[in-house]
């Protein structure tokens, strides 16, 4: 069978894992619920054959505002066969985002998680002005659900079989086959149209370099409306794998040690909670149980693949890894050997810690408008390189600007943005490159290196550039700091606004015998101001002269996306956060 439409993965099922029983696998009522191939084949085509029976017609776009669920899939397949336009959205955004998207894609359906998601998304719907039909996915009384769509197929299936089976024949890779809204660090959200081909030639290159089996379990963490998510969604799919959705991110240890993963997909920003809830349980031990444990850690920052670093630091590895490290891997299930990381800068000491762990990061780069990867690590000798973003994917190119930033063109590449040509001419040049707005270049002739963004590099008074997500990553290292946000252009200085690791604080006043009943008492406390000092300077000193942060402010706040900060995807709103603290930052650099 040759995959060339997203929905081509289910005839892929029929020919292939027609007789699997868990191919998608998620939480009801504190049990596993699980579907088989033949559940997710039938499920799929009712809900198409029911979107036609509700008048829904080819091109019509419909929104899915939901968790992680199999039933997303089930809506997924059937508004692609249905030939809609599927517009899969974050929980996470404002009333005015909701409203925003809803007028501008022009929706015709929209589907959400639970009840609380319908009333966040009701009064946007309502200023919309348009009258628009509400599904749930899960039971709510008074609002019809999901199953009415598969009902009414059921019902309807003879009447419009023959129809979805031409909508399928008819439909080309190069056809319009979901609208993806970018999460937005700043400004209004884009709408990214992708094509079969984009998502299609994407998730057969990962599951090149993924190499799942039929045998293998997957944990889906990354929201599947965001493209990442998606792409590991489908190329786990495309291999056959059973995929188990993970509640939300709190319970993703606890789903862990349920399912025993073999693989998984994250953000940096979840490897690195992984990281300080390990480090913190090693600060915990005691005598030669917490020196062993450091040892163990410090052995793995200096990790490099395949033998590199000798035999005698390979000898220690292996004692690490019997005393230390099987108990990481024990801790995700013992299973887990795969990773997929991607959607912000990875700090390269995780990367090899976890790599040194048995525990393969396979760090990625892209974005929304490339479906999303342009270059991803291989796990192969000569094609994996620790601390890069890896080689370019198949059929892609790849070229660095004579300003640094990073360009491409691809079967990878969106057509442009959904109503906005303006937008979409200028992301491509006469050459019909696609100007990824990151600076970066190349090593060893062929891994890619990221630095940053182009539009958040910002020149100091003095004429110097500053990289702020390189010198925030470098920041981040320390426990002490959840989230940085380094500032100052136009300034003689470099600056930063840090977010502290509250829950590390916990047991660092009781070493140090002070208390503070609150976050506000915490920042103002004068032994925890001189401890930030010393880590400011500690870490200052790897820094150019231009690099080094030279004042800083404390917040009380924890950075979400809840709170506005983080976007959805985990990254700075930095906008946001500028316009939260300009009062703060005027103290800064206050005369």
């Amino acid at each position: 069978m040759v995959v060339e439409r997203t929905f081509d993965l289910l005839e892929r099922f029929r020919e292939r894992f027609i007789e699997k029983d868990d191919v998608l696998c998620g939480k009801l009522n504190g049990e596993w619920v699980r579907y088989s191939a033949r559940d997710y084949n039938g499920y799929s085509h009712n809900f198409s054959y029911g979107l036609l029976e509700k008048g829904i017609k080819r091109g019509d776009r419909i929104i899915t505002i939901s968790n992680n669920r199999p039933e997303w899939n089930f809506a997924d397949m059937g508004i692609s066969m249905a030939g809609a336009v599927h517009v899969p959205i974050f929980t996470s955004l404002s009333i005015s985002d909701y409203q925003y998207i809803i007028a501008h894609c022009e929706a015709a359906m929209i589907f959400v998680a639970d009840r609380k998601m319908f009333k966040t998304v009701s009064p946007a719907i309502a200023m919309s002005g348009r009258d628009i039909p509400v599904y749930s996915f899960d039971d709510i009384e008074g609002i019809p659900g999901w199953k009415e769509i598969i009902e009414a197929g059921k019902a309807s299936a003879e009447k419009h079989r023959a129809e979805v089976e031409s909508i399928k024949s008819s439909i080309k890779p190069d056809d319009f086959a979901s609208l993806i809204y970018t999460s937005g660090t700043t400004g209004r959200s884009k709408g990214v149209m992708l094509t079969h081909r984009n998502m299609v030639s994407n998730f057969l290159a990962a599951a090149s370099v993924f190499k799942l089996s039929p045998e293998d379990k997957y944990l889906s963490i990354l929201p599947l409306c965001h493209v990442g998510g998606r792409l590991g969604n489908y190329q786990t799919q495309f291999s056959g794998s059973s995929i188990y959705y993970a509640e939300n991110m709190g319970t993703i240890a606890a789903n862990m040690a349920e399912i025993k993963p073999d693989g998984f997909d994250a953000v940096p920003r979840v490897l690195e909670k992984f990281y300080d809830v390990i480090i913190s349980k090693g600060n915990k031990l005691t005598g030669m149980k917490k020196k062993l444990f450091f040892c163990a850690v410090n052995l793995g920052l200096r990790y490099q693949p395949f033998g590199e670093n000798g035999w005698l630091y390979e000898m220690k590895l292996k004692i690490a890894d019997k005393l230390i490290f099987s108990k990481w891997r024990q801790a995700l299930g013992n299973r887990v050997r795969i990773v997929g990381c991607g959607g912000a800068s990875l700090q390269p000491r995780l990367e090899k810690v976890f790599w040194a762990a048995g525990i393969k990061i396979i760090n990625m780069y892209g974005l929304t408008e490339t479906s999303p990867i342009i270059t991803i690590n291989r796990t192969e000798k000569g094609m994996v390189k620790l601390g890069s973003v890896g080689m370019t994917i198949e059929g892609v190119e790849l070229k660095i600007a004579d300003d640094g930033e990073i360009l491409c063109k691809g079967p990878n590449v969106t057509p442009g943005y959904y109503r906005d040509p303006e937008l979409t001419s200028q992301a491509f040049d006469g050459e019909g490159w696609f100007h990824t707005g990151d600076i970066g270049h190349i090593e060893d002739g062929k891994f890619l290196m990221v630095t940053d963004r182009k539009k958040e590099i910002f020149k100091l008074s003095n004429g110097k550039f500053i990289a702020p997500q390189v010198i925030e990553n470098i920041f981040k290292e320390s426990p002490a700091i959840d989230q940085i946000m380094v500032i100052g252009e136009h300034e003689k200085f470099a600056s930063a606004l840090i977010s502290p690791n509250f829950k590390y604080f916990d047991d660092w006043k009781k070493a140090n015998l002070i208390s503070f009943e609150n976050n506000e008492e915490l920042v103002k406390n004068r032994k925890v101001q001189e401890y930030f000092n010393s880590e400011i300077e500690r870490i200052n000193s790897r820094l150019s002269t231009p690099e080094r942060i030279s004042r800083f402010r404390l917040v009380q706040e924890e950075w979400t996306p809840a709170t506005g900060e983080l976007s959805p995807t985990l990254k700075l709103r930095r906008q946001f956060i500028q316009d939260k603290y300009r009062s703060l930052i005027a103290q800064v650099y206050a005369k």
